[in-house]
């Protein structure tokens, strides 16, 4: 089967190094994965990830006029969802958030953002009343 760029195909680890990895596509064809193309985190130790003799699979990104040819492992599998933190303020109160305006939700945001900063202002108020010693006491 010919190697073409943008296609996914499955290989062997044949060789790490630190700076990516080596891997045998059949057909006597070896190409690299650069470390920054193992994965979507920050790879410090290529070996916390691959492992001589591991089937992956990866996506030829080029094959180059000398031969060499670059892959990469993240681009050939979807990354994971991103899990998204439930915001603290509940827009779904009492109306339906998707028949409101964008100008009703803005107006709602603020209005919920100004009474938000009012309570951490008082809060913060109350924390800085001091230790009820007056400052002409400090003075005589």
């Amino acid at each position: 089967m010919p190697l073409e760029v943008g296609k996914v195909v499955e290989g062997t680890v044949s060789g790490i190094t630190n700076f990516g990895a080596f891997i045998d596509l059949g057909e006597g064809k070896t190409g690299l994965v650069h470390i920054s193309e193992v994965a979507n985190d920050y790879v410090k130790n290529i070996k916390d990830y691959l492992m001589d003799g591991q089937k992956v699979k990866v996506k030829l990104l080029s094959i180059e006029k000398d031969g060499k040819i670059s892959l990469s492992i993240k681009q050939a599998t979807p990354p994971k969802p991103k899990t998204i933190k439930p915001a603290e303020v509940d827009w779904n109160k009492s109306e339906d958030t998707q028949s409101m305006s964008f100008d009703d939700k803005l107006s709602r945001f603020l209005k919920d953002s100004e009474e938000k900063m009012q309570s951490m202002k008082s809060k913060n108020k109350n924390n800085r009343k001091g230790n009820g010693h007056s400052k002409k006491a400090y003075k005589e």
